[in-house]
């Protein structure tokens, strides 16, 4: 009880538990919506209950659900589920600098709290490893955060399923919640790169079984992250071709190199 209770008074838990909360509204709607069409997809109230306590993946829970109503053997729900968390393996090597010095326990129940969003924010406050304190506590901060979020309004959803109306459209409010968290994520010209090749590569592969264009679409945008930052010839040329756009933009700082700070 000492350690939660210092956990949760450290300033970097509360930090990720604030930047959380500013887009908690995409993450309840999520789970509101999901806990519904569990219910409506045929699941009984305690089976549904117990996924969404133990899955803790909307996108997976959201594609089982049609596949487990008509029957489907349990190998395609299997599949399409791991297909779709695909995506957690990129952010999972991207997250090991960080956390590779922790027990494997203690891993293991990072990555059962990990959410998309708590990647990206992590990412954003954390731009490389460090070796002071704070980063375990933000990522803690913003997953208890996450965790609350999804799961009240998933429960809430699944225990009122009949007196919720499916043409309240909340899965759509939570579309426009998280596009608009995307788009205050565009801090520089590079990520718009990168969020615009994801789009593309999404919509490319939108034909794909088991809904892979999502990890298409993630797998392109570390690609050009990477290509980018990794400084081999082609992501210094394009660097250098966003730099020189971002210096004829006046609110752009220049250092000693001409490149934009």
């Amino acid at each position: 009880m000492k350690d939660i209770r210092s956990l949760g008074m450290h300033p970097q838990f509360r930090a990720g538990a604030r930047d959380m909360a500013a887009v908690s509204l995409g993450i309840a709607a999520w789970g509101l919506v999901t806990g519904v069409a569990m219910v409506k997809s045929g699941l009984s109230v305690q089976l549904s209950l117990l996924m969404t306590l133990l899955v803790f993946a909307g996108s997976a829970q959201l594609a089982a659900m049609p596949l487990i109503a008509a029957g489907a053997p349990i190998w395609v729900v299997w599949a399409t589920a791991f297909c779709i968390n695909l995506r957690f393996v990129i952010f999972s090597a991207q997250w090991r600098p960080y956390f590779i010095h922790l027990p494997l326990r203690k891993r293991l129940a990072l990555g059962y709290i990990a959410g998309d969003l708590n990647y990206v924010l992590f990412m954003k406050r954390f731009a490389k490893p460090q070796s002071d304190e704070g980063q375990i506590e933000y990522f803690m901060g913003g997953a208890a955060f996450n965790w609350m979020a999804w799961q009240v309004p998933s429960v809430v959803g699944i225990l009122l399923a009949d007196v919720v109306p499916t043409h309240w459209g909340l899965g759509f409010a939570g579309v426009l919640a998280l596009l608009g968290l995307i788009c205050a994520l565009l801090s520089d010209k590079a990520t718009a790169v990168a969020a615009v090749v994801a789009g593309c590569a999404a919509i490319a592969a939108f034909a794909l079984p088991f809904k892979l264009h999502i990890v298409v679409a993630i797998a392109a945008a570390v690609c050009v992250g990477l290509m980018i930052d990794g400084g081999d010839d082609a992501g210094r040329r394009l660097r250098r071709l966003l730099d020189r756009r971002s210096v004829r933009d006046p609110d752009c700082t220049v250092n000693q190199k001409g490149l934009s700070t």
